[in-house]
């Protein structure tokens, strides 16, 4: 006999959602060890039942056909891409089926999986190396192209280069063209090997190259005709000419003179040469050299030559050469901000107000350093040209139930953060306008700030500054800003450019967290608060790393007497480069300092961080500029030179 009680069906409706977090728990553990043991290749360890349903099953679906690659037919590896085509798991399952089977030498398998020339030079050597068959003359331009660079390539192109050699579409010409770009490059290991596999005909070729890599001015007394038929002679006198340039650029430029008449070389190679007596004559400020880079450069007009001789008319005062400079730039870069502004202050040097007047204007439209700096000089506020994005709750709804957004929340709940970072990055830019907005504004109500900033870089959202810039860790910046005495929008401009607000940055150079502080340089830090070490780690907690790079930026401001172009740059380079910055040069007004600064990364760091400032402390005035001075007017007016060091 059986007792049976009335049951309410709202009651059982409420018992059973009330069960489902602990359904999806179960879920999620069920999947997380699903997916390691997938990894491990230990399918006996996976319960498919418990993970059947699950968003994230394709991830060991991945992982099994991986497994049994080059042993898959090709329909097989094409179904899980359609199937997985709006997540990185298609893309990576066409990659690794072509590695697969290219190692096997499937290669009509390869083909039919390969949607065109694949990413990658091993991938792209498997790739070429199918094609040899079906069509070689595809095969053998591809193959070319991989062949002619100046250092090894990987074992998966060896088959391909073979083929290529016994079929005579790589020759003895590809070969001294390919030896060559490896003298160049210093790669002399494989410069010798590609020396031997040439024959007599090469002999003389071979000879002029040990002379000039005896000696650089040795390049006057070789032939000017060099291999069968002068074929050699431009690609050796182009690398020659680069070691040359390198090693003595002055003397190099004399000996150019001498033989560049009487050579017979192609307007590439020739170009090659120029160029590269262009670029180190301007980098290395050779001044003899001045007068042949000037009636050289109009013939070669390339964006980074003439940026280079802007910047040299620039430390001159030479304010109608950067006139002239600036005005053979290409059209669209002639109009970037940078320039504009350039203009405007070359303009107003020479007495031309109104010309000055409409360059600033242009310029002034910009969000940029110079931008803004040319809004200064207009007087204006800055042009943030911001956007604001609204959604409804409705359709907030709808992009909560997307498929990717469901995997991206999976994976973090599993603990799969890379996973997660590719799937939401690869929707943001397969997305359009629209779509890419709406998983901005998901991931800035979430709370995810790194990822709601590399959003807006893969959805190219420029003018959404509120995502671009949020308002991340703002507490503790406040409050070591308020410590240290440091404004605290710089912090949030340092810490922007450096890590993006990812908290766990680690660099090449073993930087980390939000500010990007050196485990030696936490030590130090630490020393001098009178705290613990943090070590490695404890140095990516957000408070810890925002109170050492305050205090290391306030430092930095204290050594340069409060000034944050100075003290910015310190930050990036290191104070003793900007200290010798400062005493080598003459003394030179704000905006000729930033443009002076010979590192590339550096110059863009100042500028960025000094932007980014202004535009944080123009959204905490709810994204009104008026008001807001990116530079204060001691930074603006004094003199850049050794007398800003602060005197002790």
């Amino acid at each position: 006999m059986s007792l049976r009680f009335p049951v309410s069906w709202r009651a059982l409706a409420a018992a059973t959602l009330a069960c489902l977090p602990l359904l999806a728990q179960a879920d999620d553990r069920s999947m997380r060890e699903a997916l390691q043991a997938a990894r491990a290749g230990d399918w006996h360890k996976v319960d498919e039942t418990a993970i059947r349903d699950h968003e994230l099953a394709g991830y060991v679906a991945y992982h099994r056909l991986r497994d049994r690659l080059p042993d898959v037919e090709p329909q097989r590896v094409l179904a899980f891409i359609a199937d997985h085509d709006d997540s990185p798991l298609a893309d990576w399952m066409r990659g690794q089926a072509i590695d697969e089977y290219g190692q096997a030498e499937r290669h009509a398998y390869l083909l039919e999986v390969a949607d065109g020339e694949p990413e990658g030079t091993a991938r792209r050597c498997h790739y070429y190396t199918a094609l040899l068959g079906r069509d070689p003359a595809t095969a053998a331009t591809g193959g070319r192209e991989l062949w002619r660079v100046g250092r090894s390539q990987p074992e998966a192109c060896d088959s391909l280069f073979d083929t290529l050699r016994s079929r005579g579409e790589i020759g003895e010409q590809q070969v001294w063209e390919r030896q060559m770009l490896a003298w160049q490059a210093g790669e002399s290991g494989l410069a010798s090997y590609l020396g031997r596999q040439l024959g007599s005909r090469w002999q003389s070729a071979q000879e002029a190259m040990s002379r000039v890599q005896d000696d650089y001015a040795a390049i006057t007394r070789v032939p000017d005709c060099l291999g069968p038929d002068c074929l050699g002679s431009g690609p050796f006198f182009v690398a020659a000419m680069h070691g040359y340039v390198r090693a003595d650029t002055e003397e190099a430029l004399r000996a150019w003179r001498q033989i560049a008449p009487r050579l017979q070389l192609t307007v590439e190679h020739r170009q090659a040469i120029q160029r590269d007596l262009i670029f180190y004559s301007l980098v290395r400020e050779i001044d003899a050299n001045r007068a042949w880079v000037d009636a050289a450069l109009p013939d070669l007009p390339d964006p980074e030559l003439l940026e280079l001789r802007v910047r040299t008319a620039l430390a001159d005062r030479d304010w109608r050469g950067v006139i002239d400079w600036v005005q053979r730039m290409l059209e669209e870069t002639r109009r970037d901000e940078r320039w504009q502004y350039w203009l405007g202050r070359a303009y107003e040097q020479l007495g031309d107000e109104a010309s000055a007047g409409r360059a600033y204007a242009a310029a002034a439209a910009g969000r940029s350093f110079y931008g803004f700096s040319a809004a200064d000089r207009l007087g204006r506020p800055y042009a943030l040209n911001m956007e604001r994005n609204t959604f409804d709750a409705a359709y907030r709804e709808q992009v909560s139930r997307w498929p990717v957004v469901r995997r991206t929340e999976a994976l973090l709940r599993i603990d799969e953060p890379g996973l997660a970072a590719s799937e939401w990055y690869a929707a943001v830019r397969r997305a359009g306008p629209r779509d890419a907005r709406a998983l901005g504004d998901y991931a800035e109500r979430r709370g995810w700030h790194a990822k709601l900033v590399q959003t807006t870089i893969a959805g190219q959202l420029w003018d959404a500054l509120e995502w671009r810039f949020p308002e991340a860790y703002r507490e503790h910046f406040m409050e070591w800003g308020r410590r240290t005495g440091v404004d605290p929008y710089l912090l949030m401009g340092i810490a922007r450019r450096e890590s993006a607000y990812n908290p766990e940055a680690v660099s090449p150079a073993g930087a980390r967290g939000l500010m990007q502080v050196m485990p030696g340089t936490a030590t130090q830090l630490a020393r001098q608060l009178g705290i613990a070490d943090p070590g490695a780690y404890g140095v990516l907690d957000p408070q810890t790393n925002i109170r050492l790079g305050s205090t290391y930026i306030r430092d930095m401001l204290e050594r340069y007497s409060g000034n944050r172009l100075a003290a910015t740059a310190a930050y990036n380079a290191g104070p003793g480069r900007v200290d010798r910055w400062l005493a080598e040069g003459a003394p030179r007004e704000f905006d000729l300092f930033v443009e002076s600064i010979p590192f590339r990364e550096t110059r863009n760091y100042v500028q960025a961080v000094l932007t980014y400032r202004a535009i944080f402390e123009s959204l905490a005035n709810g994204g009104n500029s008026e008001g807001v001075s990116m530079l204060t007017p001691a930074e603006k007016t004094v003199r850049y030179d050794g007398s800003l060091l602060a005197r002790n």
